[in-house]
């Protein structure tokens, strides 16, 4: 099968296309062919080595010191199952997944195996696989961090970064649960914000959040660029404050996109594409995750000859 392979930690250049094995199921493990997968700025952290000093070493010893152990990177998919180990009773062939694999990586391949226990579920009806491979990430994150949080109906809420992957379903989630929103972002997605439910949006570019007279039962810093001292005077008596910031890969299950794929086909949440690229362009995806411009997702999509 072809993959990207991540020769060392580096630029995107470090990316390169090539032929590997193909890998086979064991007893509870499902073989799925991946349609489509995506490029997260946890990706291009991994890629880099791009993390504060104090989780340098770390990361190295747990990751890989001089390369990622698993070479092939990417945290999410959507795909069709091709072949099933003999102890698998969860999903048959044919079925329609999508999943996310955290920091055990490969989604940048044609065909990954994961055991059936694994974050892995029918992927939403009414969604094509690249929609339903920009779910997981940010959708399993924002659930992680609203829960942290404590949401609940009727909390006034503010999301930092209500553009990206984590903050458009931090955004959709939140709505969900009844809280009334705040989204901060950009000149450019004000609008869009708005469109996916947020009540109220602050432009930065025009406007410094932090000198609101409002305050906030929850604040979600979804971008890791707001530090909690920064919004102390923000929150209300009780009020938490929580942040991606130095957090990995949220604890996920296969309940959380089973929960994803029902509130994404009973229209209360929707996937949000930035840019698509093919696997052959994944360079040129890193570079524009890295932008820090990225609205939402930006999808890979995985070519088979057959």
């Amino acid at each position: 099968m072809r993959a990207i392979i991540c020769t060392k930690y580096g630029s995107p250049d470090v990316l390169q296309l090539k032929d590997i094995a193909k890998p086979s199921p064991k007893d509870h493990e499902i073989q799925i062919k991946i349609h489509a997968t995506t490029v997260t700025s946890g990706d291009c952290r991994v890629r880099g080595s791009n993390v504060p000093f104090l989780y340098w070493v770390p990361m190295r010893l747990f990751l890989g010191f001089r390369k990622p152990r698993n070479s092939v990177l990417g945290v999410e998919l959507a795909g069709e199952v091709t072949a099933i180990g003999k102890e698998v009773k969860q999903f048959k062939l044919g079925d329609q997944v999508y999943a996310i694999n955290g920091l055990s990586f490969g989604a940048h391949a044609q065909y990954i195996c994961l055991s059936e226990e694994d974050p892995v579920a029918l992927k939403p009806l009414n969604a094509t696989y690249e929609e339903a491979a920009a779910i997981p990430f940010g959708g399993t994150t924002a659930l992680y961090f609203l829960r942290k949080g404590n949401i609940k109906r009727g909390m006034k809420m503010l999301i930092y970064g209500a553009s990206g992957a984590v903050g458009t379903a931090a955004v959709q989630l939140a709505k969900y649960f009844g809280a009334e929103v705040t989204g901060v972002c950009s000149t450019t997605n004000v609008e869009f914000s708005k469109s996916l439910g947020a009540d109220h949006v602050i432009d930065y570019m025009k406007k410094d959040f932090t000198k609101t007279s409002q305050r906030y039962d929850l604040i979600l810093d979804a971008v890791g660029k707001v530090s909690k001292g920064q919004c102390r005077h923000l929150l209300a008596p009780n009020g938490t404050y929580v942040t991606v910031e130095g957090q990995g890969i949220a604890r996920v299950t296969a309940k959380d996109l089973i929960l994803l794929k029902e509130l994404m086909e009973a229209g209360e949440m929707q996937a949000v594409i930035d840019r698509r690229y093919a696997l052959e362009q994944i360079q040129e995806a890193y570079r524009y995750v890295e932008t820090g411009r990225k609205r939402g997702n930006v999808v890979i999509t995985v070519k088979h000859e057959n």
